[in-house]
């Protein structure tokens, strides 16, 4: 009996990561009988009735009979509309000769199909690419709408197509590849919001530019309508640009996520990407879950702390988050990724941010108001303060208070705009760049292990004293130890010194004083 074979290959995705996924076509002559096997999940059981559809609407015909399909790992979960497409050109390949197995051989395929034959986009594309690129396939079939994303990566040529007979026609050599020049779409960044709006809060703007030139977390604490938020969606506009590297991780997080947020386009799709070159700014909503925020479901997927990944996650009103969501970001403060375990396997996302706060500093908001009497009882404070633990706290390295404008000042410009204070925060970074040259984990301050923070923080014998006192005074840890000499570190680096002296320290420890004196106040 004849048994006619094909095979394409495609991806599935675990993590950020694509693992190249062989499909394999198997036709006997004989009553039709189909099947999938190879560990396929949901979208993928459901493949086949799509399938049979868009080829017959498409115009197509292939050999009816009893069709097995092989998705090769067998070991791998896959769970992707996306292998609808490459399904559909086995089968075809498999019972016409103008699309050999061995032409098949050299293309990476994935796409949705509609009903009708259009091929729809899909998620992860970028991924796709690279798993092609690592190994040696010159070519990607995608969706249209996906083109512009999988031609970022260099060597490879893209064929975007918008149907199932496009891609027949980009594997029998009937359709030119994707070209940039060809994509019409008008993609802009949005304006970053000016520092210059922030009336006043001169020790505020000072926080924000130190947290922005290290990359330190930060936590920014007063009454409502003082200008915490404000101040914290500015940061961007402070941050500089994306590397090569951190761009690629960026985009790739965000494809793999289906978040297409990172450039806006005028007309057409909103799924058309570049290469993200601003760094993530993320404002989960207080309300997020445990999976929402760090990342998980069935087929495990970036969480915020991802999303986030070389960028800033902004958490307004603090407290108000639940605390097994606030208790789980310690892990990927310290260490920079999040894995997450399943029965099956763990899936690792990357999760290096800058963390930033905001808060009121009681459940009314106005203790700390200069003309509004505070409504709350001590032990309402005290819990609503306990809701951070201490351990959180700890890893947060500047925390301000940021008091009401006077109202002579609100009609107020700025004394300095986002770009004064950006030339700042570049000419530190660049000193960074160069101190941390040849390091692929690290890339600013914050960032440092123990090891390089004992060689880049000298300090001299004055500032040493003044550390060794406030650690005692204050009841620093060992921990805060460390992220006082960071700040110190960073805050040097903006004043062009290469020791640590007095004023260097004495403002860092200032950042980690204002939560010793509430204590004292409470008491």
């Amino acid at each position: 009996m004849n048994n006619l074979l094909s095979q394409v290959w495609s991806a599935a995705t675990v993590g950020i990561e694509a693992v190249p996924v062989q499909i394999e076509t198997s036709i006997r002559f004989g009553l039709p009988k189909y099947r999938v096997v190879g560990l396929p999940y949901g979208a993928v059981r459901e493949s086949l009735d799509r399938v049979w559809a868009a080829i017959a609407n498409s115009g197509l015909q292939t050999i009816h009979g009893a069709v097995t399909i092989n998705l090769a790992p067998a070991d791998l979960r896959k769970d992707s509309s996306g292998l609808d497409l490459p399904i559909a050109l086995g089968l075809l390949s498999a019972s016409m000769a103008e699309l050999p197995s061995e032409r098949l051989d050299r293309f990476f395929v994935a796409g949705e199909l509609a009903l009708d034959g259009t091929v729809r986009p899909v998620d992860g594309v970028l991924a796709l690419t690279l798993a092609a690129q690592d190994r040696g396939a010159p070519n990607v079939i995608v969706p249209a709408e996906n083109g512009r994303e999988a031609s970022i990566v260099a060597g490879i040529k893209v064929f975007a197509v918008a149907s199932l007979a496009e891609a027949v026609a980009a594997l029998t050599g009937d359709l030119q590849a994707f070209s940039r020049s060809s994509d019409t779409s008008k993609l802009r960044t949005p304006m970053p919001a000016d520092m210059a709006d922030v009336a006043g809060q001169a020790l505020a703007k000072r926080a924000v530019e130190v947290a922005a030139a290290g990359g330190h977390n930060l936590l920014l604490s007063g009454p409502p309508g003082s200008g915490k938020t404000m101040l914290a969606r500015r940061i961007p506009g402070l941050l500089p640009p994306l590397t090569d590297d951190e761009a690629l991780e960026t985009t790739l997080i965000q494809s793999v996520a289906g978040v297409r947020h990172g450039l806006q386009v005028e007309s057409g799709s909103g799924r058309i990407i570049d290469l993200i070159r601003d760094r993530p700014f993320r404002s989960p909503h207080h309300t997020v879950s445990d999976a929402g925020m760090c990342g998980g479901g069935i087929r495990p997927r970036p969480g915020e702390v991802s999303l986030a990944h070389n960028g800033v996650l902004f958490l307004d009103e603090l407290p108000e988050f639940r605390r097994s969501v606030l208790e789980a970001l310690r892990q990927p403060i310290e260490e920079g990724n999040i894995s997450i375990g399943r029965s099956n396997a763990s899936v690792y996302f990357p999760a290096r941010f800058m963390l930033v706060g905001s808060m009121n500093p009681c459940p009314c908001g106005f203790q700390t108001h200069p003309s509004r009497a505070c409504t709350c009882s001590p032990p309402m404070v005290h819990r609503y303060l306990s809701r951070l633990s201490g351990p959180l706290m700890d890893r947060i390295d500047i925390r301000v208070d940021v008091a009401p404008v006077a109202v002579e000042d609100l009609g107020t410009v700025g004394a300095e705009n986002s770009q004064s204070i950006r030339t700042r925060v570049l000419a530190s970074r660049e000193v960074q760049q160069h101190r941390f040259e040849g390091m692929t984990t690290v890339r600013s301050n914050a960032q440092m292990p123990s090891a390089l923070c004992r060689r880049h923080c000298e300090m001299t014998p004055d500032a040493s004293r003044l550390l060794s006192s406030a650690v005692r005074h204050l009841g620093l840890s060992a921990r805060a130890y460390e992220r006082v000499l960071k700040v110190g570190r960073t805050i040097a680096d903006l004043s062009g010194s290469r020791t640590l002296d007095t004023a260097h320290i004495g403002e860092a420890i200032q950042y980690r004083a204002v939560d010793a004196s509430r204590r004292e106040e409470r008491r």
